[in-house]
């Protein structure tokens, strides 16, 4: 066999055998990477190219040592799930860098970062002044996470006590010009509902790259030509605008009768619609 095919062979069965230890470790190990498992990940990748290189090395004693590599983090995992000991002292502990506002030197020493290394952590969670932190903390993972001083935390529907609609996850319904019938099913609408929905935007199903129904059954649609425009739902601002001028009309009724009974029916009417508004105006604005 000639060299240069041996080696891709090497090559190319290593990358099956990393993928399905990659697999059988998990997605945590890919995303949260330890101490320990950055140095069994390097010693991995290692093994894996010298024995994809080395032609005169066995393929089976590289597998042997990958799969020894790789079983020492899985295991490690399973007794960290049993002990906090352990886990600490594989995967590392948070250290405060900020508390009631105050920057912690000595953590910052010990884990050894600087100011500025703090301040650029900072910025990229858009806090560009120390003195809006209430609470910093830098995870085991390497990640800061922060927590602003309560004047300045974004506001909230809860803090302003609004009461907004809750809102479920999105249905793809449309992909590449094709119609997944099983979405459709879990929100309960049919292929018929889909196509009337598609003539009222006018578009085709085939013109439609993605097509999501959304919490309030309202289709929107991204089309494979990026230069037409696609209007967006009206239903809700319609119903809005509808509510508000029945309530205008009442208010007008009261205004041009004579009858203090009706006078006094006409502004009750139009005082209950209007608390009504109040209520939907969150749903139903746009």
């Amino acid at each position: 066999m000639p060299e240069w095919l041996d080696i891709a062979l090497r090559s190319a069965l290593f990358v099956v055998v990393l993928f399905i230890i990659t697999k059988w470790l998990g997605k945590k190990q890919i995303s949260e990477l330890s101490i320990f498992e950055y140095v069994t990940g390097i010693s991995i990748g290692s093994i894996g190219a010298e024995v994809a290189m080395g032609l005169e090395r066995s393929i089976f004693h590289g597998v042997i040592g990958i799969v020894i590599f790789a079983a020492i983090p899985f295991f490690a995992g399973l007794i960290s799930l049993k002990s906090k000991g352990f886990r600490n002292f594989i995967e590392g502990k948070a250290t405060v860098f900020i508390k009631d506002g105050k920057i912690m030197e000595d953590n910052l020493k010990k884990e050894r970062y600087t100011i500025d290394e703090l301040l650029a952590l900072l910025r990229k969670k858009d806090v560009y002044q120390v003195a809006d932190v209430e609470f910093a903390v830098l995870e085991a993972t390497g990640d800061l996470s922060v927590m602003l001083k309560k004047e300045n935390q974004p506001l909230t529907a809860k803090a302003l006590n609004l009461s907004v609609p809750s809102v479920k996850e999105p249905q793809t319904v449309i992909m590449d010009g094709v119609i997944m019938d099983e979405p459709l099913a879990t929100i309960g609408r049919s292929r018929a509902w889909l196509h009337t929905e598609l003539d009222k935007l006018g578009v085709t199903v085939e013109n439609v790259f993605l097509g999501q129904i959304n919490s309030f059954g309202e289709l929107t649609v991204d089309l494979f030509d990026d230069k037409l425009q696609v209007a967006s739902p009206q239903e809700r601002p319609l119903i809005l605008s509808t509510l508000k001028k029945c309530q205008a009309d009442l208010e007008l009724f009261a205004l041009g009768t004579e009858s203090k009974e009706a006078k006094q029916m006409y502004k009750l009417n139009s005082q209950k619609l209007q608390e009504a508004i109040d209520k939907v105006t969150p749903i139903l604005k746009a």
